[in-house]
């Protein structure tokens, strides 16, 4: 039973203001999973705005074949490969120097970087360990780093994964393995002895 289905059939017949818990529920969720897929927070909630967007644009063609949720998840994923892809292009393209200066409406800024002032070592391991894992995850095909998101960060049953990825659960399985597999072994590489 879809517990969003009430709003969404609100939505469909013309109530915008349905549309608000909808997004209240999901927004957090969509924005975590957006962040694993693309590793940059800002990209990730600019995706999700995106997928709302589209999600409330398309709701009318909505059919309920799955639930809500699942829908919303599978425009949310598509959107995070489009945005990798295009980050990936963008970086390809674009080669900026670290130390060049940032254009502003008064003019050029030279990059002051923040003061490098020592902070608590546990602060900045678990930091370092958290940045390299997210990296990990970041190196995963699209198709490990969705499985191992979805069902590993976000705790979905193979099934769900299955309904969003539109693939059989034996597929899903198989995948989350191979990236389990890939995943210990690029942090195997990060890490070295200290696993």
């Amino acid at each position: 039973m879809d517990e969003d289905l009430e709003f969404v059939t609100l939505c469909q017949r013309g109530d915008v203001d349905a549309f608000r818990p909808l997004v209240e529920k999901h927004q957090k969720r969509m924005v975590n999973i957006a962040y694993r897929m693309i590793g940059d927070y800002e990209a990730a909630c600019e995706v999700v705005q995106d997928a709302f967007l589209h999600a409330y644009q398309a709701i009318r063609k909505f059919r309920g074949e799955a639930k809500f949720s699942t829908w919303l998840c599978r425009i949310v994923i598509n959107l995070s490969k489009n945005r990798i892809k295009q980050m990936k292009t963008r970086c390809e393209r674009e080669g900026v120097p670290l130390d060049a200066p940032i254009e502003t409406e008064e003019g050029q800024m030279f990059h002051d970087p923040p003061a490098q002032d020592p902070s608590a070592l546990e602060q900045m391991e678990k930091k370092e360990i958290q940045t390299t894992v997210q990296v990990c995850i970041s190196a995963l095909d699209d198709d490990y780093r969705e499985v191992l998101v979805l069902r590993d960060i976000q705790g979905l049953s193979y099934d769900e994964i299955g309904d969003i990825l539109k693939v059989p659960g034996g597929t899903v399985k198989s995948r989350l393995f191979r990236a389990r597999e890939a995943l210990k072994e690029g942090l195997k590489k990060a890490f070295g002895e200290r696993l």
